[in-house]
């Protein structure tokens, strides 16, 4: 990429050297003919750089424009020193292929190719502090490339990310497009969804000026209509009356993502407690728990409960708050996990891998849930695998106690 835009950067350079060069010397000529000897132009530039239309002109048009400007009645001849890119530029410019007004729009542009989400830091490093996290979903502005590392901005968060779990302009664009759904706003009253792409087809029904649907892009291309989901199938509305957008998302900070997180817990709560198990769930005193704390737990339950229920990672996590309450062992979180001999997980550095990498939204729920004071196991203070065939209460694939 690098080098195409030095190429077009050249090109551009020398169009404005022949610009100058041809209203110097058309300023200093005065000719009565009103002839201009008509001259063809054997290299036309096509270029695009980031965000930037390049404008092509053929060497005749830049000679009018400049005898015009200067009302100049006539020119015999020009002598126009042409300044040319090299070998090497001219086939970088040559591959590049013209984009449309979409994928212009998408140059300067940045998703994250990954499962879940990517780590947002706060300076080019590995060991930089995490300021963020950047989902899949979520777009991003570029704000620099560099060879590893890129500065980029999005929603609240402004940090940077790791080049190789990434994709860019055209590719982040096609990336969106398979990953990513395509809201249809609705942009007049009373706008029918018909069964098929035909004004003549039964109507549906009739939706109101915003509603939002989501594009079948799987369903076949019909001018002047768009496919939507509707209650399970495809359906159609007039393209006149529909806005078509990308569901693209933003960054968040780590502020937003515990927000999140305890929102979740909270209706998980309400979910859990309308419901009758066998669990009796207890809520105890939460605790003021720091950022990393959070994080610390939630990697140690992933580590340990990664592919149980939601309920097994929640008791794990009730586990190590449990012993932070008691007086047998230490009474952070922090020296809870690291205590020698307690947790394989962190002996082995698994949980510091987590950590580098960010754990799932699914483990970071979990931990605030315990950490708020959530306890489904009984006060339980240690657990084992169920086929160790321990006595205590089974959640999943551990018994607690």
């Amino acid at each position: 990429m690098n080098l195409k835009m030095k190429a077009m950067q050249g090109m551009v350079l020398a169009g404005c050297m022949v610009v100058l060069g041809i209203i110097a010397e058309s300023a200093n000529t005065t000719v009565a003919s009103a002839a201009v000897e008509q001259r063809e132009v054997t290299t036309e530039t096509d270029y695009t750089t980031g965000g930037t239309a390049g404008v092509v002109r053929s060497l005749n048009e830049l000679e009018a424009q400049a005898l015009e400007g200067l009302q100049l009645a006539s020119i015999a001849q020009l002598q126009v020193a042409v300044v040319t890119a090299s070998e090497d530029e001219i086939e970088a410019i040559a591959d590049i292929p013209e984009l449309t007004a979409e994928e212009l729009a998408w140059q300067n542009l940045a998703m994250a190719d990954v499962k879940e989400q990517m780590n947002v830091r706060a300076e080019a490093s590995a060991e930089a502090e995490i300021v963020g996290r950047l989902r899949k979903g979520d777009v991003a502005e570029v704000i620099e490339k560099g060879e590893e590392w890129t500065h980029i901005r999005s929603g609240n968060v402004d940090g940077y990310v790791k080049n190789e779990y990434c994709v860019y302009g055209v590719e982040a664009l096609a990336y969106a497009k398979a990953n990513v759904d395509t809201r249809v706003t609705i942009t007049g009253n009373g706008v029918r969804v018909r069964s098929e792409a035909s004004s003549d087809s039964s109507v549906v029904a009739a939706v109101s000026k915003g509603a939002v649907l989501i594009a079948e892009t799987e369903a076949e291309s019909v001018d002047g209509w768009v496919a939507v989901k509707y209650t399970g199938k495809t359906r159609y509305v007039s393209a006149d009356f529909a806005e078509l957008k990308l569901a693209t998302g933003s960054a968040i900070t780590i502020e937003e993502e515990q927000e999140i997180a305890r929102k979740k817990a909270e209706e998980e709560a309400k979910r859990k407690a309308a419901q009758v198990t066998e669990v009796t769930v207890v809520q105890k005193e939460a605790f003021d728990a720091t950022t990393d704390e959070i994080l610390f737990l939630a990697a140690l339950i992933q580590c340990e409960a990664g592919s149980e229920c939601y309920e097994g990672k929640v008791a794990v996590g009730a586990v190590v708050m449990n012993r932070v309450r008691s007086s047998r062992y230490p009474n952070s979180i922090t020296g809870v996990i690291t205590s020698p001999g307690q947790f394989t997980p962190y002996g082995s550095g698994k949980v510091d891998s987590v950590m580098a990498n960010g754990p799932k939204d699914s483990c970071i729920q979990a931990a605030q849930e315990a950490i708020n004071g959530l306890d489904n196991t009984g006060g339980a203070v240690s657990f084992r695998t169920k086929r160790t065939g321990h006595a205590g209460l089974v959640i999943g694939n551990h018994v607690f106690f």
